[in-house]
């Protein structure tokens, strides 16, 4: 049987060695032909997790704190250098926190028993759990509250979010809903704490609407609404937005979501709000209805992708905000490079498209003055970036 030396771990986080990947595995480690390791390195430690060898979620828990985070630093690094961008790169910040507040469960039958837990890495078979130990301590028990939903449904995936007011639900499944069921989830919503329960994107049982707490607001968010992954990480992100947003007036929150970074923005700034989906933006507009204290919010929804803000409509802010999904914002970062906005900061959760529009702004005249790489999806290859984009 061959052997093979990882040589480093990639950016899907396999360790890769003489051209070949392998799952949970760490460089300077021998392994042979089937990932078994046969010299482990200094740095492997025990995964905290009972399933973390079956389950095809949390890949990096066995690897050691600092040459983790070297790591992940470094995928923001070598993406953005790849691009000629040579920013100054500040310490990674660890904002797991007290843990993830959404999460996603497969709830299949095995052995005539509901279960609910994660799909095996590269398979459509189910890793039951009990417990999830990177979830916040209000998820603890979720995957045997999904699993109850198998009866009503049979094979779905249900989505748990931990809100202010108690738990989200949403579910997506392929059997019908019976009316008479719904009228069986009030005694199980009100003893599990659950605000509303949606399938296949319709609410379809509510106590009272989610709350989400996002600056001085209470915003009701939608089916499906956009959230931080951990409450940390909208913090350290809000925070970081915060720093760099005090000498400007006039802000422009691009791909805004419910408001997140609107309502923080708001308590000293006037802000103008913009994003795609219109559940969203009402979200967002019935919580500043709601709200004192804060300096006036407009908000617009517009497609920003198709229809960017145009250099002529940018003349209105003196810093803009983008926080776009994976693909990046292109076509709003090529206007921008042609406008005057003296400052842009742009919270990216991919650092390839980040890298991208960064060469765009910075085509236009733009300063690259930091990066901060945000680590809220800890134990996985994906990286939230705080970036900051000046003109002189």
């Amino acid at each position: 049987m061959s052997e093979f030396k990882i040589e480093r771990i990639g950016e899907k986080d396999d360790g890769l060695g003489a051209g070949r990947s392998f799952a949970r595995t760490l460089p300077g480690e021998i392994v042979n032909d089937v990932g078994n390791v046969l010299t482990p390195s200094p740095d492997r430690v025990t995964p905290f997790c009972p399933v973390f060898d079956r389950c095809g979620g949390c890949k990096l828990q066995h690897w050691a704190t600092m040459p983790y985070q070297a790591w992940k630093t470094a995928l923001l690094t070598h993406a953005l250098a790849a691009r000629g961008l040579h920013p100054e790169i500040q310490p990674l910040i660890d904002a797991h926190g007290d843990g993830r507040r959404r999460v996603a469960l497969h709830v299949r039958e095995i052995d005539g028993r509901w279960r609910a837990g994660f799909m095996a890495e590269g398979s459509h078979n189910l890793v039951p759990i009990d417990v999830c130990p990177i979830l916040t301590p209000k998820l603890q028990a979720v995957p045997e509250l999904a699993a109850k939903f198998g009866v009503f449904f049979g094979a779905c995936d249900v989505t748990v979010a931990a809100v202010e007011n108690g738990l989200d639900i949403a579910i997506k499944a392929t059997r019908k809903l019976a009316d008479q069921a719904v009228a069986q989830f009030d005694g199980l919503m009100r003893a599990q704490n659950i605000m509303r329960i949606a399938v296949n994107g319709e609410t379809r049982a509510q106590l009272t609407p989610p709350l989400v707490k996002m600056g001085k607001a209470l915003v009701p968010i939608p089916v499906g609404g956009f959230l931080q992954a951990t409450e940390k990480g909208e913090h350290t992100l809000t925070e970081l937005i915060l720093s760099h947003a005090k000498k400007f007036k006039r802000i422009a929150d691009l791909f805004c979501g419910s408001g997140p970074f609107t309502f923080a923005l708001a308590e000293q700034h006037t802000v103008h709000a913009v994003d795609s989906e219109k559940p969203a933006i009402a979200a967002l507009q019935m919580a500043v209805r709601n709200t004192q204290g804060l300096k006036p919010i407009t908000a617009e929804v517009r497609d920003l992708f198709r229809n960017p803000l145009t250099t002529m409509e940018l003349k209105e802010y003196d810093l803009v905000v983008l926080d776009p999904p994976r693909s990046g914002a292109e076509a709003q970062c090529v206007n921008l490079a042609k406008s005057k906005v003296k400052r842009v900061v742009y919270v990216s959760c991919d650092v390839q498209s980040l890298g991208r529009d960064a060469a765009v702004l910075c085509q236009g005249g733009y300063r690259f003055e930091s990066a901060t790489p945000v680590d809220q999806f800890k134990f996985s290859p994906h990286l939230e970036t705080v970036a900051l984009f000046s003109r002189a």
